[in-house]
């Protein structure tokens, strides 16, 4: 139950104790997809190009329909919408492994995986727009800034840990039991946690409908300040499929490859530290100029990786990518729901989260393929390509702020 509002109460108890490991929990399952399908489907399918194809259709079924399952939540409120989504989703993934271990066509497997994205929860979007909800009808106007960074810094911490937790389960399953249990978990996990985040009383929170405050245009989506940050946060979905791929490729090259779940896992270190941190940065370090800073701290690492020759060195540059990434990913979370329309924080926050898996299962099946064909050095290279990415959004999103602040000369 949300407890009434009280100025000086704590996140946590606005919005009841078991709301976070709720909603950490239920969005597991979208980071565990890709990798995921891409483990299921190269394992009884015997096709790495293939694996990388349906892993590909997952990131566009989310990229067509997941924008369209936010804004149905900011109309209509997001139990009516999350509650048949995620058991739809639930349904879809726990069919697969059966469709997969069939006869039936390629295609069908690829429609299966188109609809597991089209279907995929979108937790982590709507979470945030509970939260930022809370802050603002629940708290006074002196908490309200410093709790909102805050909570904008664990909510992109929370994200990190679970593209990095969601992979490696998928990982220890795949190799300590079967492929198809990885996605069997995700399943269950979306049944029930899903379920569980749907009906949490936080969702009453943001109801929709009629009586929701009045929704800015769907054009405002367009406005070249809020793409910018869609453009970056691409970057860092390519970043995280890029690097999974590659690192993959690097292990089994050592002869190791059911290391690259636990190695991949060094990245979170850094990165959820300081991403928790960020609320702690002064005022006068913008979020936009963190965003380049530390954008650039990711770039300089995945150049060096790209030149990683032992185990070693890529556990060192790991680390750095690490540091880099949790700040990055706050501030760009942080500035989308700045710039969100009015009344269309679920939509924003769900291209926002839509474009981490676009980008993660874009990359993984470009790189795989380049891994092949190309060889493992070819393939640790895209890291530092999407990392540069990056970092020319948050040049791009500096330069459009200044040319905003530039005062309008009047002629006669």
């Amino acid at each position: 139950m949300l407890q009434p509002r009280r100025s000086d109460a704590s996140l946590v108890s606005l919005a009841g104790r078991w709301y976070f490991p709720i909603a950490f929990v239920a969005r597991l399952p979208f980071a565990m997809m890709v990798v995921g399908v891409l483990t299921l489907v190269v394992a009884s399918r015997d096709s790495v190009a293939l694996g990388g194809i349906n892993s590909a259709f997952v990131g566009i079924g989310s990229a067509v329909f997941g924008p369209l399952v936010g804004a149905a939540a900011d109309r209509f409120g997001q139990r009516a919408v999350l509650v048949p989504v995620g058991l739809a989703n639930a349904v879809l993934l726990g069919v697969l492994p059966l469709v997969v271990a069939s006869t039936a066509p390629d295609l069908a497997v690829l429609a299966m995986s188109f609809l597991i994205g089209a279907t995929a929860p979108q937790v982590a979007p709507m979470s945030r727009t509970r939260l930022v909800a809370i802050i603002r009808q629940r708290m006074s106007g002196a908490r309200r800034d410093k709790v909102f960074s805050g909570t904008m810094a664990y909510e992109s911490a929370a994200d990190e840990t679970v593209f990095i937790v969601g992979p490696f389960l998928v990982g220890l399953l795949a190799s300590t039991i079967a492929p198809w249990v990885a996605v069997a978990g995700a399943s269950a996990l979306t049944f029930v946690f899903v379920t569980a985040f749907a009906l949490h009383p936080t969702g009453a929170l943001v109801v929709g409908g009629p009586a929701q405050e009045t929704r800015a245009p769907a054009r405002q989506l367009l406005r070249p300040r809020l793409l910018v940050v869609v453009v970056g946060i691409l970057g860092i979905g390519l970043f995280f499929g890029s690097t999974l791929t590659s690192l993959t490729a690097f292990t089994e090259q050592q002869g190791e490859a059911s290391r690259a779940g636990l190695l991949y896992g060094v990245m979170g270190i850094g990165s959820a530290a300081l991403a928790l941190g960020s609320a702690a940065f002064p005022q006068r370090f913008g979020v936009a100029w963190r965003w380049l800073v530390f954008g650039v701290v990711l770039l300089g690492g995945a150049i060096a990786f790209s030149r990683a020759d032992s185990v070693g060195a890529v556990v060192l540059v790991l680390g750095v990518m690490g540091i880099g990434i949790g700040p990055t990913l706050v501030a760009q979370y942080s500035l989308g729901s700045d710039r969100s329309p009015v009344g269309r924080s679920a939509t924003t926050m769900t291209i926002l989260g839509s474009a981490v898996i676009v980008g993660q299962s874009i990359a993984s099946a470009v790189v795989g393929e380049v891994a092949e064909r190309a060889g493992t050095g070819a393939a640790m290279a895209f890291p530092a390509y999407a990392a540069a990415l990056v970092v020319v959004a948050a040049v791009a999103d500096l330069l459009l702020a200044r040319r905003e602040r530039r005062p309008v000369v009047a002629t006669a």
